[in-house]
């Protein structure tokens, strides 16, 4: 599911946002919240580690023809590279694949002074699990999990690195101990059904960082034959609903 646009309205009116200053959003994915943001900035700068996901947004930001926007394959943990100095650094259900620490530390140094980091979290690829009667049938996102796992193993991945353990915690401690002050918290929605194609439902499995195409390498056909396969079965006219979770937006400065 996309971004709602009351999301970058109300980080726009938090921070104060007025189309200048330099946006740079780390792991951006497919640029969801790169594009949802930018027009709210004179520059934006998504990066990712993973080459097809920029592709991808930047395919997507032709298509909504965005001119202030550029990508870069890059690792977090490569900053600050020469990107500069930005007004803000966003993340969206990012930070805990990577190293907090050292990237904490590497964009702090990359902030303008008034400037301000904003971690989206929310789990936007599916919505909230329950037995309200909805249009139509939920995605069998249980079963979806099942086929990631029979391809890619147990392990959640981030790219090419790998988390045996899960996410790891403590986000607030190690930004304190970065020396940013905060948090500010900003909530957004919750609970609107939203209805999804099976496409939509693909795209949001090949979305996720644990289930990019290219960690499927080889068996990316015989998986997404499955997969369809799967959501066919799941619903006889090809449709989903579900409800949208809240999505919280944590800000420091």
């Amino acid at each position: 599911m996309a971004y709602p646009v009351a999301l970058g309205e109300a980080i726009r009116d938090e921070l104060g946002l007025d189309g200048r200053g330099r946006l740079l959003d780390i792991g951006c994915g497919p640029g969801s919240l790169t594009l949802l943001l930018a027009p709210y900035f004179a520059e934006a700068v998504g990066v990712d580690a993973d080459g097809e996901m920029v592709e991808v947004a930047a395919s997507r930001a032709a298509e909504q023809d965005l001119s202030n926007v550029t990508w870069q394959q890059m690792r977090a943990e490569e900053l600050p590279g020469e990107l500069g100095k930005f007004q803000v650094v966003s993340f969206a259900q990012s930070f805990h694949w990577m190293d907090q620490e050292l990237v904490a530390d590497r964009v702090r140094g990359m902030l303008e002074p008034d400037g301000a980091w904003v971690h989206v979290g929310a789990t936007t690829h599916r919505g909230i699990e329950g037995e309200h009667e909805l249009p139509h049938p939920r995605p069998p996102w249980d079963a979806i999990d099942a086929l990631v796992t029979r391809y890619l193993g147990p392990v959640r991945r981030a790219g090419q690195s790998v988390l045996p353990t899960g996410t790891r915690p403590g986000e607030e401690v190690v930004m304190q101990a970065a020396g940013y002050r905060g948090p500010t918290r900003v909530v957004v929605g919750g609970n609107e059904v939203e209805e999804r194609t099976v496409d939509d439902v693909v795209a949001a499995v090949f979305s996720l960082s644990s289930s990019t195409p290219h960690l499927l390498g080889a068996q990316l056909p015989a998986f997404e034959a499955d997969l369809r396969e799967l959501l066919g079965k799941a619903s006889d006219n090809g449709m989903f609903s579900e409800q949208r979770r809240e999505i919280e937006a944590v800000i420091w400065r």
